[in-house]
């Protein structure tokens, strides 16, 4: 099954599971996808996000990386299958 996100799509990431309810509500680990990269040098493909808690920042991880599945070996309280999900 391909993932696909779009352009303001609203994701979080695995750690969103350990934050209370109250934490919850801070919008700490929850993204606004804002597209596709490509490195100039590599041709590497990046995911670009902004953060929707904090200062907003913006993001950049390896396409790749953005896509793979919790090490649930490293992480086993974790339910979320992958690193990155849409809500």
């Amino acid at each position: 099954m391909e993932r696909i996100f779009r352009s303001g799509d609203i994701v979080r990431h695995f750690k969103y599971e350990t934050l209370s309810e109250e934490e919850k509500k801070s919008g700490r680990y929850t993204y606004r996808i804002v597209g596709i990269a490509r490195h100039s040098e590599t041709e590497e493909e990046l995911m670009v996000y902004q953060a929707l808690y904090g200062e907003k920042g913006l993001f950049v991880r390896p396409l790749a990386m953005f896509l793979e599945e919790v090490d649930h070996r490293k992480y086993p309280e974790i339910r979320q299958k992958y690193r990155i999900e849409k809500m």
